[in-house]
């Protein structure tokens, strides 16, 4: 055996040596992540009024806490783990994200456009929901579209897919806003209801949401002009098509049972805590669609 056959195999074996750990790490992904420690991880926000936010308590509560709640169950059925503990971590819009990828949690239960730019870097469940991307202004204010808030201060929360929107129609249409950031909804809502801001911009059930739940609803309207229809999606790691496929097999199954459209009824037609306003939000068209037909697609 010739010197230069010997480096060639000694290289063959290391490289095998370096790569096995890794395949192996892959192929294990989220479930396997799980099982090892114990524990899966929920990253759940705190005003997402009703997919995901704290009640009285301080205890996250919502639509999409619900479906993350049928979604561990699963998982213990999967693991054959039935005391599988469930630990949740606050997060927000802007660090949902970087959280998934670095392992900190292992499914967002909250509300998430699911965009094609996001989907280079995670991956979403079947869509739970579809919104519009609106602006609630003063109920009295001279502001029935987008073009109208022209040289006007604007709510905005970090993160959020309407900075982009938004700016992208005030290129097209050749217009500037004073945009104010704000680090979650709440904060942003208070611009607007503080006089910071004129309006602002976000998916219309969450800013029904802040509504209902505000002092004097009546004070507030959403404009009928659209930015964009989007659809939501809980966020888990890209890659990993075991865990995806789990989780989404799980939500068909609710959508096809009927248990899907009573957890809505449950959250978005009904009086909800703490303080027992009802959104009177029923399912839209393209919602009813997306149930009937699911489906994981991005905008």
């Amino acid at each position: 055996m010739n010197q230069t056959f010997k480096q060639l195999i000694c290289i063959a074996f290391l490289s095998i040596a370096v790569s096995a750990p890794a395949q192996a790490q892959s192929a294990g992904g989220t479930l396997a992540k799980i099982r090892d420690a114990g524990e899966i991880r929920l990253g759940h926000r705190d005003v997402s009024v009703p997919f995901s936010y704290l009640d009285d308590n301080q205890k996250p509560v919502g639509f999409a806490m619900d479906l993350c709640a049928r979604i561990v169950e699963a998982v213990k059925d999967e693991l054959k783990l039935p005391a599988l503990q469930t630990r949740l971590q606050p997060i927000q819009l802007s660090t949902q994200i970087p959280l998934i990828e670095n392992g900190t949690i292992d499914i967002v239960c909250g509300p998430a456009t699911n965009t094609l730019e996001r989907q280079k870097v995670v991956a979403f469940s079947t869509t739970i929901f579809v919104s519009s991307i609106r602006a609630v202004v003063q109920k009295d204010a001279p502001i029935k579209s987008f073009e109208d808030l022209a040289g006007r201060p604007v709510s905005l929360t970090s993160g959020s897919t309407s900075i982009g929107l938004l700016s992208a129609r005030a290129q097209a249409k050749t217009f500037q806003t004073k945009n104010i950031l704000t680090p979650d909804h709440a904060a942003s809502f208070l611009a607007l209801t503080t006089g910071r801001s004129d309006a602002f911009v976000m998916d219309d059930i969450l800013l029904a949401s802040l509504i209902a739940g505000s002092p004097n609803p009546a004070n507030w309207r959403i404009i009928d002009d659209s930015l964009r229809t989007e659809p939501y999606g809980l966020i888990i790691r890209k890659g990993d098509p075991e865990f995806k496929a789990l989780v989404d097999k799980t939500l068909v199954a609710m959508m096809k049972s009927n248990e899907f459209q009573q957890l809505y009824a449950k959250w978005f037609t009904q009086p909800i805590p703490p303080k027992n306003v009802n959104l009177n939000f029923p399912m839209t068209a393209p919602l009813k669609d997306a149930v009937a037909n699911p489906n994981d697609k991005g905008v």
